[in-house]
Formats: structure tokens, sequence, C-alpha cells
């Protein structure tokens, strides 16, 4: 028994030392690929090759081709599909043409590479699921070239029992010659003299001569554009066509300019990476933006278009719907206006492809100055909410007749930040979206435009009051600005202790003409009064004893305050100026 036992535990020992043994194998295998050999045609690596971390291959390979030595830089490339015979020959030609590659199609930022042997992710904000693995295939960059895209890697490889090491994938070596197509040096490069090769900092002397030239020969197509636009637009009919060619003059003068600069990039001059993608984001921005404001200068045409046909002029002797409509077309422009802005965002993203370097910097401080604005920027953005809240609730429209702080204005326009009140003596107000409605305000246009108007005169309690209706009636259906003659009315609407109000009431068909209408009857009114029945103004009784005239006390000496209106004394003056006691 004990012999069968013994084999049965030998047998279990040595799957489970297998086992682990296989799972050893396996942990090797994922820190790096395993190879026969690693360029074997170049020979031993010099010292200054350093291949022991990705920061640090990366970093040597920039070093060695910024300093010429390509056959050095060569030791950075796994040319596993090349011969020994073909790895000597094209290793340094692979290494110039790669690094050429890099300088322009991409700005590396070797930094975010990591400095361990086995790139284990230590930060997991980004990438959480993998925080504390181990690495062995890295990206640098992602590049296209005849609508393909490639991309450059590092990975680490172990040839037999020598230590492992970071290279340039082959699968990146394999796209060089494609690469180098098309982001190799241009024809003029090619044609420069060796001198103007120099680097100068972070270019190259060609370079600092070459950029002041490319941005004055687009600054005048630029200005060439405007000013034939300028022409165009003056050659043109007065009208919405001219119009509009002025609107778009300089938006269309940048899409100008970015299309000859990206056409300069593409077929004359090809600049380092760093130049080549800022001027890649600024092309793409200036495109979007232009595009976009053509876009909203369109809406803009037909706006006024279209306002001059359904509207007209802007008040409130339009009817409602028309107003509304106007208010609406206004309502819609803001609503073009930021979903234009929005696809302009959303498109310069997308077609932003190296965020991994250059673009995370850009959203990092696009980040950072989203913060900075939208602290500063809190008036602006209420401004615009409530802009959307009054064109959404429709309690003011355009052309409405409103009374704010005491004036008398026409709603002339709604914009995102700020309405625009046209007085009556044609001044303009600007108020702030948000402060208008955080106010008060009288709209008389709300349903219709037609406006009570009152006349209030203070007469004396012998006038009668059935010859003024009367008198009111006829004068106001005299004036055209008086409308509902049926809604005419007079009443005594107050008593005092010598004299009565008496209030008239008539309508207009809007607020200036029932206004005028108001000062035209009340002229006429008072005219009536005056001439007809003086003895109807109010006035105030002198009671005078004979003690007051003992001590020569009179009208005269006695300053008698009245109303404003024309006032008597019961008892005129005798012949010999002293008045008559009573």
């Amino acid at each position: 028994m004990k012999t069968p036992l013994v084999g049965f535990l030998l047998l279990v020992l040595l799957a489970v030392s297998c086992l682990g043994h296989a799972q050893e194998e396996d942990g090797e295998e994922s820190r790096w690929f395993s190879v026969d050999s690693l360029n074997a045609g170049l020979g031993q690596p010099p010292e200054e090759v350093n291949r022991q971390t990705p920061r640090d291959a990366v970093r040597s390979f920039l070093e060695l081709t910024d300093q010429e030595d390509y056959a050095a830089a060569a030791h950075l490339l796994n040319l596993f599909d090349l011969t020994p015979d073909e790895q000597a020959a094209r290793g340094a030609v692979l290494a110039r043409q790669l690094a050429e590659v890099l300088q322009r199609g991409e700005w590396l930022d070797i930094s975010d590479l990591s400095a361990r042997q086995d790139a284990m992710v230590e930060d997991g904000s980004g990438q959480s699921s993998r925080a504390g693995q181990t690495r062995r295939n890295l990206k640098l960059a992602t590049l296209e070239a005849d609508g393909q895209s490639y991309e450059v890697r590092v990975a680490r490889y172990r040839a037999g029992e020598q230590d492992p090491v970071w290279l340039i994938a082959p699968e990146t070596i394999t796209a060089i010659p494609k690469l180098y197509e098309e982001y190799g040096p241009s024809w003029l490069e090619s044609h420069l003299p060796e001198r103007l090769h120099t680097s100068i900092g972070k270019l190259e002397l060609w370079e600092w001569l070459a950029i002041p030239i490319f941005l004055v020969i687009t600054g005048a197509v630029g200005w060439f554009t405007h000013a034939l636009m300028g022409l165009l637009t003056r050659s043109l009919p007065a009208g919405l066509a001219s119009v509009f060619s002025q609107m778009i003059r300089l938006p269309l003068a940048f899409i100008a300019m970015a299309l000859l600069a990206q056409w300069l990039l593409d077929y004359v001059v090809s600049f380092s990476g760093m130049v080549t993608a800022t001027l890649g984001v600024v092309l793409i921005i200036i495109m979007a933006w232009g595009i976009g404001l053509i876009a909203v200068r369109l809406v803009d045409t037909l706006l006024i278009r279209m306002t001059r046909l359904l509207v007209g002029e802007i008040d409130d002797t339009r009817h409602r719907d028309e107003r509304k409509l106007l208010t609406t077309l206004y309502a819609l422009r803001r609503a073009v206006i930021l979903v234009t802005v929005l696809v302009v965002v959303i498109y310069v993203i997308a077609q932003v492809s190296f965020f991994e370097t250059i673009g995370m910097t850009l959203l990092a401080s696009a980040s950072v100055l989203t913060v900075l604005v939208g602290v500063a920027g809190q008036a602006v953005l209420g401004n615009i909410l409530a802009s959307f809240q009054v064109s959404l609730t429709k309690a003011i429209r355009i052309g409405d007749l409103v009374v704010f702080e005491d004036q008398w204005s026409y709603v002339e326009a709604i914009y995102y930040t700020f309405i625009r009140l046209r007085t009556w003596d044609e001044r303009r107000l600007i108020v702030p979206v948000k402060y208008f409605v955080s106010k008060p305000y009288e709209n008389l246009s709300a349903k219709h435009a037609k406006l009570y108007r009152t006349i209030v005169l203070r007469l004396h309690l012998s006038a009668d009051v059935a010859t003024l209706r009367e008198k009111f009636k006829e004068f106001a259906m005299a004036e055209e600005q008086v409308i509902d003659h049926h809604k005419l009315a007079c009443f005594v609407t107050g008593q005092h202790e010598a004299t009565q109000e008496v209030s008239f009431y008539l309508m207009g068909p809007e607020a200036v003409g029932a206004w005028e209408a108001e000062a035209k009857v009340r002229e006429k009114l008072l005219a009536f009064i005056r001439d007809h029945h003086p003895e109807w103004w109010p006035r105030e009784v002198v009671v005078l004893s004979h003690h007051d005239i003992a001590r020569g006390d009179t009208p005269a000496k006695r300053r008698i305050r009245r109303p404003a209106t024309v006032q008597e004394v019961d008892e005129p003056p005798s012949p010999g100026g002293e008045p008559s006691a009573e």
C-alpha cells in the first residue's frame, strides 16, 4: 500500500511544480516579448544608447537623431522584419526618416512616458482599472497617411537570457516609408542650403525665417479678400444682397487665410511638429469660426427679410401676433447662434486628433480658463438665461410699449445679454436682461395697444357737469386719435370744500396717439371754460370784518394763496379801489 501512495504523492508534487513553472513563464511573458535575437546586423549598441525604460528609449532616440548619429539611433529600432544585411544597410536611414516624421508629424512630450522598466501604471486617476499592472507595449502617437492611420509604438523585448529592452515596434518600422512620404521634407526644405538647417532652440534657422513670411503671405491674402468683398458690396444694388456681402467680409477673409495656410503646409512647406500642431489647431478654429459666423449672418439676413415682409416698423400698432412672430424670430436667432457655437466646439474637438500630447495640454488649460471665465462671467451667463426666459414666456415682445423706470419705451430688440429700448424721443436705452426682469415694469401692449387716458379738472362747485360732458364728447369725437366713442365717459370723481374734481376718460389706438388726443381735448375744454364760463374756475372767498377794514387790511396787503387756475374774489373791488364789506 505504501508504494502506490508514494507514487501518487510524487505525481501531485510534479503537477504542482509544473503548474507553478508555467505560471511563472506566463507572468514573464506578460512583461515583455521574447525573441531569438535583436538587431543582429547592427552589432553591439554603443554606450550612449539607453533602452531600459520607455522614457529613456524615446529620449535617447531623439537626442541621437538630433546629433545626426543615425547609426546609433538605429539600435533603438526593432528591425525584426529585416535580414541582418538589410539591418546594417537600412537601419540608419530608417532612423533618420522616423526622426523627421516625428519632428513634423507629432509633438511628443516624453514626460508622459513611464520611467519604470516594467511601465507599471502607477497613477490610477485616468486608468483606475489598470492601476498596478505592468505593460509591454505603449503608443507614442497616431499619424495619418493616404487616409490610413498608423501608430508609433514602443515595446519591451527580451532575447534569450539578455536583459529586456524597449525599442520602436516592428509595425511602426514597416510604416516608416509611407509616413516619410507624407511627413518628410517639403519641396522647399529639400532645396534649402545646409547652413539654414542649423537648430536654434526648438526650431531650425530656416523655420525662424519662414514663419514670418508665411504669416505675411496669409495675411495679405486675407486683406485682399476683404478688399475684394468691399468692392463687390459697393457694386451690388442696395438690398439684402449687399447687406449680406458686407456682413461676411471678415469671416470670408479669415477662411481664405486658413485655406491658403493649409495648402502651403500640405504642398510647399513643412514645419516642425510643435509649429504644425499649433497651426493646425488655429486653422481648424478659424475655419469653424468663419463658417459658423457666415451661417449666423445668413440667419440675420433672412431675419431682416422676414421682418420687412411680415412685420414692418417695430411699434405696438402692429397686430399682437405679428409682434409675437418677430419676438420668436429673434429667439430663433439666439438658438441658431447657440447651436452653431456647440457645433463648432464639437467639430474642433473631433478634428484635433492629438489630444494625447498638445491636446491634453490645451484641454487642461481650457478647463482652468473655463473655471475662471465661469466665475468672472456669472453676470453674462445670468443675462443669457434671462434672455431665454423672456423669449419663452413672452412677457415682452418686439414692438411692445413698456414703462420702465418712468421711461416710455418701445422694445426694439432682445439680445443674449441686453434689451434695447427706444424711447419716444428716439433715445436708446441698453438694459441688461437680468436687470430688466428683476425690476417691475408696465407693459402697455401686453394684450393690445389701446390705452385709456384721463383728463382731470378741478372746478368750482357751480360748474355744470352735464354741459361739460356734452362738450367733452363733442371735442373727443372730433379727434382722429380717439377710438371706441361709446366708451367716452365723464364723472365727478372728487369733492372738496369749494371745488369738485371732474374726470374725463377717452381711449386711443396706441399710447402715443392717446396721449396726444388727451392733450388736445384738455386744451379745448380749458378754452371753452375760459371763454364761456369763467365763473367755473376755482376761487376763494375773502371775508373781511369791520375791524380789518379799520386797520387798513386789504387784499393787496393780504397775500392770498390760490390754485394755479384763474380765481376771483366774491366781492369785486369798488371804483375807489377798496373792497366793499360783506
